[in-house]
Formats: structure tokens, C-alpha cells, sequence
């Protein structure tokens, strides 16, 4: 009874946790990619392999799903602003040692540290996303992940031109580091002291409707993660370009995201649940279609674009729903659906991989294309 009392005389979220849902999510994306431009140095100081360095990245994803269901747990017991102010904290902790460890032991103990503090950002971030997205009684999610994308081209970019300008990479972390402080303490004020409605077990399977829609982010995220990387070996491998270049497939699948995310929210008041999925499913499958099947690079780049633009409202909108289903509270929900996603990101890429080794890299691409498929097909399940 006090719980329900407590929960009646909360104040309603407004714009000011609207902005700073936006600041939390841009620090996520922000943290994440800003440790892509470090990934050369830290192989060349922990001198592994390229097998090597596959396997260490991976303790930065097992951290993430270590500490997932973890995060939602707390986030019900002591609330979003002290999960995320924590967990944001072990991040810059933790950052500037990835650019200065060379022990491999030490190297994949701060991945998993990292992997651990962004995982549970991740989880809280969307927690509170859904509560102050159904207290304004309006779309806003598909804005909040377009901050996250926003924050990743800024930590990529960012980082990127200070290696360039001669900076040392442990000077780079500290200014990625001074810029999360900064906003974060420009948004913890305004962070929700409280998480989801009921609290639970650390961990629960998800099932019914919950699973349903962890499925469907297994196959967004594993989409994602397939463009990241793989769509440089496809247009430097089958279509002849420069390495030099090669990335300017995912550049295009990351700004097209970004800019469909950011106007994500009129188009989802416009459209609803079941059509967004449906059209954005059946317009990413045709953006790997155009890729594969059109013999030139930049009928290849259009089509990595095509993908971003159809992939980059469906995430939003499943966080929507699962924060409109009963089956599962959504502290409980949010963490299942995410680690199904995180396990899409991990083990996509190397699927990908184990088919082209079989056949060759488009058919790769096509599988993905035909799951894509699956997800327009399945959008009708979902109601508005």
C-alpha cells in the first residue's frame, strides 16, 4: 500500500526529464563509440591477433549482458538517476584505462568494467525513457535513440580527430571523460529518483508478448551489427573500393538512422506501431537487396542508407511497446528484450561471417534481408 501511495504522489515527469533522458541517452552513444578509434592501439599494446582481439572484444558484450538484468533490478529498488549516475561513473573510471593497459588480463578486466557500466546505462536510460515518454502522453522515443546516435557519431568523430591532431590516446579519453561529467552533471538533477512500478528478481525469462519482441530487436541489433562489420569487407571484397573509403557504407547507415530517428517521432504519431515496423522492416530488406544485387559500390552505399533508414524507427517503437505490455513489469521486461538484443550484436556478426565462408558475402547479406522480412511480416502483431 505504501508503494502504491508513493507511486499516486510522484510528480509527473515534464520537459525538464525529457532533456535529460535526451543528455543520458547521447552519453551512451557518446562512451560507446569513442572506444571504436582506441580498439588499433589496445591490440598493439596487448600484442594479439586478430582471433585475439575478436575474442577480447567480446568481454566488453559479456560485461553489457552481465550486468543488464543487474541494472533493472536496482533500478526499481533505488530508481534511474542513482543507477545511471553510478554505472556512468564506472564508465569514466574505467575508460582511460583502455587506452593505457597493456596487460591483456588487466585490458579484458576494464572491457568487462566498461562493458558493465555501459550495459546498465543502456537498460536504466530506456527504463526512464518509457515512464517519461507515457507521462507526456506523445512519441518521444524514437528522439531519445536518435540522441544515442547522435552521441556515437560525436565520440567516433570526436576522438578521432584528436589521434589525428597528435593527441595521445589517454589525452583523448580524459576529454571524452570531462565531456560525460559535464553532461551528466547537467542531467542528474532532473533523472527519476524511482525506476519501474513494481519491483522483482534480478532476472526473469522473458516470455509471452516480452519475448516476442526481444526476438524481433535479436534481429534488428544482428542487422546493426552486420553493417558495422561487415559492409566495408562487402564494398572493399566484392565491389572494388579503396579501404581508404571502405567505410563509407556505414557512414551512410549511421547518418541516415540518425536523421529517420530524429524525425522518428512525427512519422511514428503519423503512422503507429504496425506500420512502422512493417514498412521499416520491408525498406531495410530492400536496402540489402540493392547492395547485393546492384554490381556497383555506389548502388551498395545507397543500399547500407536504405537499411539505416528502415531499421532506424522499429528499436524505439518495440521499447514503446514493451513499455505498453502487462505481461512483464518493465524493469524486468526492458533488461530481457535487451539482452536479446546485445546477443543479436554478438553473435550476428560472426554468423554472418560463417556464411560467407560457406557461400559468399551477399548471401549473407540476402539471409539478413529474408529475417528483415520476417520482422515487417510480424509488425501487425503489435497493436497502434
Amino acid at each position: 500500500m505504501a508503494s502504491v501511495l508513493a507511486t499516486r504522489t510522484r510528480a509527473a515527469p515534464g520537459r525538464p526529464e525529457q532533456i535529460a533522458t535526451r543528455i543520458v541517452f547521447f552519453i551512451a552513444g557518446f562512451g560507446m563509440s569513442a572506444w571504436a578509434p582506441l580498439v588499433p592501439f589496445a591490440k598493439a599494446r596487448a600484442g594479439v591477433s586478430d582471433g585475439g582481439l575478436g575474442l577480447l572484444l567480446l568481454s566488453l558484450g559479456i560485461g553489457s549482458i552481465i550486468a543488464m538484468p543487474l541494472a533493472g533490478a536496482l533500478a526499481a529498488k533505488l530508481g534511474c538517476r542513482r543507477v545511471i549516475v553510478v554505472s556512468a561513473v564506472v564508465m569514466c573510471a574505467v575508460l582511460p584505462a583502455l587506452a593505457l593497459v597493456s596487460s591483456l588480463p588487466l585490458l579484458v578486466a576494464a572491457l568487462v568494467l566498461f562493458g558493465a557500466g555501459l550495459g546498465a546505462v543502456d537498460v536504466v536510460m530506456n527504463i526512464q525513457a518509457i515512464i517519461v515518454e507515457r507521462a507526456s502522453g506523445r512519441a518521444l522515443m524514437s528522439g531519445f535513440h536518435g540522441c544515442f546516435s547522435l552521441g556515437t557519431i560525436a565520440g567516433a568523430a570526436g576522438v578521432t580527430v584528436l589521434l589525428s591532431a597528435g593527441s595521445s590516446p589517454g589525452f583523448a579519453t580524459i576529454v571524452v571523460v570531462a565531456g560525460i561529467a559535464a553532461a551528466l552533471a547537467v542531467a542528474a538533477p532532473y533523472l527519476l529518483p524511482y525506476g519501474g512500478e513494481r519491483e522483482g528478481p534480478a532476472f526473469a525469462v522473458p516470455h509471452g508478448v516480452v519475448l516476442f519482441i526481444g526476438g524481433l530487436c535479436f534481429v534488428l541489433f544482428l542487422t546493426e551489427g552486420a553493417i558495422l562489420d561487415w559492409s566495408a569487407v562487402f564494398l572493399t571484397s566484392t565491389r572494388g573500393v579503396d579501404p581508404s573509403r571502405a567505410g563509407v557504407g556505414y557512414a551512410a547507415f549511421a547518418l541516415a538512422m540518425t536523421s529517420g530517428r530524429l524525425t522518428g517521432d512525427r512519422i511514428m504519431q503519423g503512422f503507429g506501431t504496425t506500420r512502422i515496423i512493417g514498412y521499416g522492416g520491408l525498406c531495410a530488406s530492400a536496402g540489402f537487396a540493392v547492395a547485393t544485387l546492384l554490381p556497383s559500390w555506389p548502388a551498395a552505399v545507397l543500399g547500407f542508407a536504405l537499411v539505416g533508414v528502415g531499421c532506424a524507427n522499429i528499436v524505439p517503437v518495440l521499447f514503446t511497446s514493451v513499455g505498453r505490455q502487462t505481461v512483464m513489469p518493465e524493469n524486468l521486461a526492458v533488461p530481457a528484450m535487451t539482452v536479446l538484443g546485445y546477443a543479436g550484436v554478438l553473435a550476428g556478426p560472426a554468423a554472418i561471417g560463417f556464411v560467407a565462408q560457406a557461400t559468399n558475402l551477399s548471401v549473407a547479406f540476402l539471409s539478413v534481408a529474408l529475417m528483415l522480412i520476417g520482422v515487417a511480416a510480424s509488425g501487425y502483431l503489435l497493436r497502434k
